[in-house]
Order: C-alpha cells, then structure tokens, then sequence
C-alpha cells in the first residue's frame, strides 16, 4: 500500500482498529464512475496512477476509496477531457449491479418509490460524503441529494453523475423514458446546456439550494416487473448486515444515534453523550477528531439534518420542531435555521 493519504483504500473489518477516519466511497460507485470517464476517452487507470490510488481496488468488492480522491478523480478527469459535463455520462449506460447490494434491494422493491426509500436507508454503504431524502411532494415525489466535501470542497461532476445515474436506473429498471418534471441542480448554469437537457429531457433549475429529481407519483408508485418480496427482504438483510459492520465502529454513527435519542429531551451535553458511549469526555472528542469532526460541530449537522427533515412534516409546528432539536428557546432555533440555510424556517417550508 501506497504511503500517500489518498491511495487508501478501507475495507469495513479495517474500522475496527480504528484505522479509517474519512468519508469514503464504495468500490462498486467507484467503479460506475470509472466506466463514465473511460466511456468519456479518460485514461482513469492513468490517473489513478498518478493520484496514488489502487486500480486493481476496484475489483474488491469490499474496498473503500477516501472521499477526496474521488474528488481529486473527478477534477482530473475534467481537466484530462475538456468537459465539465462529463459526470453526465453515468447517465449514458446502465450497468447491473453498480450499486452491489443496494442496488439489488431496490431492484427487488414493489415500486421506485419502495426502491428509492430503500437507497435512502442503505446510502452509507454507497458513500458517505452525500446525504439523501425521498420524499412526497403533493402530487409528485423528490429525491434530494446534498454532497459534502471532506477536505475538498465536493466536485460539481459528482452531484450531476449522482443524478444522471438515478434517472438512468428509473428508466431502466422500469424500461419506460421516464423524463422528471424537474431537474434542481447546484452552481452557475454551464456554457453549453445541450448535454442537460439531451440527458435529463426536463425543465433545469441551476443555483438551486440542492441535488434534486422531481419525479410523477405515477411513475414512482408503478408496479415494477422485478418485484420480489422475499428477495427483497434478503437483500435487506444483507445491507443491513454491511452498514451495521461498517457504521458500528465510527463514533460519529454512534454519536448521532444518541444525539437523535438525547435532543427531544434538550441540548445533549457531551458529557452525558461521552458516558452513554462508555468514554471519557476526552477520549470522545479525540476518536471524533480522528474522523475528522467535533462534538459542536456533529451536533450542528444532526440538527440542520433533523430541520430539513422535519419542516417536510407539515403536522410538525415550528415550536415543536425547536423543541425536538434540543433547542430550549425557539428564537436560538431561528437564527441557528437561518444560519444553515439562509432563510427562516417558514420561508423554507413555504418553498418544500
């Protein structure tokens, strides 16, 4: 194994010595987006040379690549080719199979709503630098996708790959042209559009507050031929079994599962979420450095996590929401809101 940071690469037994500390990617999403640059002319096992990262990795199942060398990829590769859309090709083809486990599971569900509910469940397993919501929007369904960087700042082609990949598998799967109502999409709108709207075939929205797909209810709750129940719940198990091996040795999961019991309650202390973990307070922050976080910092994300969630609730008032983040006074949860995303909660929720 290579010395350099980026040519790291983690399987989930490696976590239990505490040796992986970034966000990381699957091997199987690495590999889809491999088959995107190549299918684009980019020489990838090239420049996995020359980013210090391990080609042959991607034949291992098990392997985890870090967060930021995807993104160093994906940069590269743009850099290599010309063309800043070509995060766009993981729309072009569809390879069984890209998403391992996960995949299968949605493939197995009763509808893509089933399906997409599922991925949303299981997305760790795929990669961890992104967060995922599906959900209902009146008469039609979103799936929401944010990307987080680690120590990069996340690269524009991997929320647009991540969006042409899902609505390449719609269509596949379903083996109709499923075309979106509408396509939410971050950053300036690119110079030349032909290759959105050739791919997507929707109205795009750019500088939009996140990743989005907005699909028909109709075409999210149709019957899919490749229902199987049984299988499903097989496939659950197995997911289940991988994020419950790789999850169950990183603090932060650990941490945001007691923040989430702890906040109804009130603002959880870090003491009181040091000993429900069995850790000195000390010990706490050390393993949450390690991984690349803080206490103050993993319980501001839960909260912005928990906001969005629960402002698409419309039973939810917004004092109860404060109160459900661990927030004693309401006005402290408004300027925290604000502060995450730019708005009060009511003009958020008057926009979802």
């Amino acid at each position: 194994m290579r010395d350099s940071l980026v040519s790291f690469v983690a399987r989930p037994d490696d976590q239990k010595n505490n040796v992986m500390t970034e966000r990381t990617t699957s091997s199987s999403w690495a590999l889809a987006i491999v088959r995107a640059l190549e299918a684009g002319g980019v020489d990838c096992r090239g420049l996995f040379a020359e980013l210090g990262m391990d080609y042959a990795a991607l034949a291992d199942p098990d392997a985890r690549f870090p967060q930021d060398g995807m993104t160093r990829l994906w940069l590269r590769a743009v850099e290599v080719s010309g063309n800043p859309a070509i995060g766009l090709n993981m729309g072009r083809e569809r390879h069984p199979g890209a998403l391992s486990v996960v995949e299968y599971a949605m493939m197995s569900s009763r509808n893509l709503c089933e399906g997409y509910t599922r991925l949303v469940r299981f997305q760790r397993i795929v990669a961890e630098g992104a967060d995922l919501d599906f959900r209902p929007l009146g008469d039609r369904y979103a799936l929401i996708l944010t990307i987080h960087g680690d120590r990069l700042p996340p690269a524009r082609q991997s929320g647009e790959a991540s969006l042409a990949s899902a609505l390449a598998f719609c269509r596949w799967l379903t083996g109709k042209p499923i075309e979106p109502l509408e396509v939410r999409l971050q950053g300036e709108p690119p110079h030349d559009l032909a290759p959105y709207q050739a791919l997507f075939r929707a109205p795009l929205r750019f500088n939009a507050p996140h990743y989005a797909l907005v699909f028909r209810r109709c075409d999210m709750e149709a019957p899919l031929p490749t229902a199987n129940e049984a299988l499903a719940r097989l496939h659950d198990r197995f997911a289940g079994d991988y994020l419950a091996r790789f999850s169950g040795s990183r603090v932060t999961h650990q941490v945001r599962q007691v923040l989430c019991r702890l906040m109804p309650q009130g603002e959880p202390k870090r003491e009181a979420v040091a000993g429900l973990l069995h850790l000195s307070q000390r010990t706490l922050q050390r393993r949450l450095q390690d991984e690349g976080t803080s206490y103050q910092q993993l319980l501001d994300d839960t909260r912005r996590e928990l906001a969005d969630q629960y402002l698409a609730q419309p039973g939810l008032t917004l004092l109860e929401i404060a109160y459900l983040l661990g927030f004693a006074d309401p006005s402290n949860f408004f300027r925290a809101f604000r502060r995450w995303f730019g708005v009060t909660p009511g003009e958020y929720r008057a926009r979802l």
